[in-house]
């Protein structure tokens, strides 16, 4: 799988309503507002985290998948209510660089990231949690932003098991 990498002439006001929902969406995620992470979201979604190599190799296995938005909703369910007391709780601190956007039509762009997540459990050293990238389809709408697809490649091997969403 091969990003394509190229930046298209793309509004300001899209530019800025992109930049401003990765920022909101990592910051939620770093912070544990799921709610927050929630909201960055459309009604007609679809979230998933796999590795490059499964989809190199067009299979079709994932770390997670949540094809649509009642998934989503399911994955802050069980973050809040399910696993609360049941996982080894972690801090994440996510590092992202976009590297192009797209216009895909009138509302929707293509947006490709490096992503670099780093954790921490308790007070041990902080480490390497995840490299990999996003692919995303936003949806622009009279200046707000929202994810229509959030698609995460990592890189290799998670660190840990994945408790969170990247």
């Amino acid at each position: 799988m091969t990003a394509d990498i190229h930046m298209q002439a793309v509004s300001a006001e899209a530019m800025s309503a992109i930049d401003g929902l990765m920022g909101n969406y990592v910051a939620a995620l770093d912070w544990q507002d799921w709610n927050g992470w929630l909201g960055s979201f459309a009604d007609s979604c679809h979230y998933s985290v796999t590795s490059r190599q499964n989809a190199e190799s067009n299979l079709p296995l994932c770390y997670m998948i949540d094809d649509c938005r009642a998934r989503i909703e399911d994955r802050v369910k069980f973050i809040t209510e399910v696993w609360a007391s049941t996982i080894e709780p972690y801090r994440t601190r996510h590092v992202t660089q976009r590297l192009s956007v797209s216009r895909m039509d009138d509302r929707n762009y293509r947006v490709l990231s490096n992503v670099v997540v780093m954790f921490t459990q308790n007070n041990d050293p902080s480490g390497v949690l995840v490299t990999g990238y996003y692919d995303d389809v936003v949806t622009v709408d009279g200046g707000t932003a929202l994810f229509a697809s959030k698609m995460v490649y990592i890189d290799g091997t998670p660190a840990r098991y994945l408790a969170y969403p990247l």
